[in-house]
């Protein structure tokens, strides 16, 4: 009975796990560029004396898909997706991060930003000088049209990178990060689209699926622990006589 009531007890710990990870990928279905969570249970043995049977079973962090989204038309210059592979690199802390969130902001510095956070360019942090105009290309090339002028000057370069999913996760602001914490190399293929964002690559159904799925599970481990439970009851009432 014990090793029953541990067994339902360690699954429906895991299952509980899992459906918070389906329930902040469906949170985000309409997050532009958010990308899935993936999850990975792995069997860790119980330490202890008596518990060489005894297995915990672990959810961990697999990283993230990097399955693309669907491209979204907004006409706003400053709105630009990545076509095929490739990330943006933000300033994060001392180091950098990355993100497929392509909405780009301008603070009052001059500063080219993505949710508060200053975009790298290939020269560092992208400042605009005073323009009337900005204009992105499909190789990341940023120009603008200065005050008075009638040509597109260049001013800087978005920095792509690129990194296998396997070796990305998610951080604390939901920033993508290499692992090793080393910076992601140059994506030196990667194209991008301006007037475009690109949605959340969260399927809503698959997502649903999963979540009823995963439902139904607790529902029949919850009966499982239920059942340890009366047995144990039955066994000690037998063991006492009555």
């Amino acid at each position: 009975m014990d090793r029953l009531g541990y067994t339902a007890m360690t699954a429906a710990s895991r299952t509980m796990l899992s459906l918070q990870v389906r329930a902040n990928n469906l949170a985000n279905a309409n997050t532009p560029g958010f990308r899935a969570d993936l999850e990975r249970v792995q069997a860790v043995a119980v330490e202890g004396y008596g518990y060489d049977s005894r297995y915990m079973a672990l959810v961990e962090n697999a990283g993230v898909s990097l399955a693309p989204g669907q491209l979204v038309a907004t006409g706003r210059a400053l709105d630009v997706a990545v076509k095929g592979e490739g990330l943006f690199a933000v300033e994060y802390g001392n180091g950098e991060a990355y993100t497929r969130h392509g909405s780009l902001q301008i603070d009052a510095d001059g500063r080219l930003t993505i949710q508060g956070r200053p975009v790298l360019g290939e020269g560092g942090a992208i400042v605009l000088p005073e323009h009337e105009q900005v204009a992105i290309g499909a190789d990341g090339v940023i120009s603008i049209k200065p005050p008075g002028e009638a040509e597109m000057v260049e001013v800087d370069r978005l920095r792509l990178v690129q990194a296998p999913a396997a070796a990305l996760i998610k951080n604390a602001n939901g920033l993508l990060v290499r692992q090793d914490g080393a910076p992601a190399e140059a994506a030196e293929q990667a194209m991008v689209v301006s007037g475009f964002l690109e949605s959340s690559n969260v399927s809503a159904i698959d997502e649903l699926t999963a979540t009823m799925s995963l439902n139904r599970l607790f529902e029949t481990q919850v009966k499982m622990m239920k059942a340890a439970e009366d047995l144990a009851e039955a066994g000690n009432r037998a063991i006492r006589g009555g």
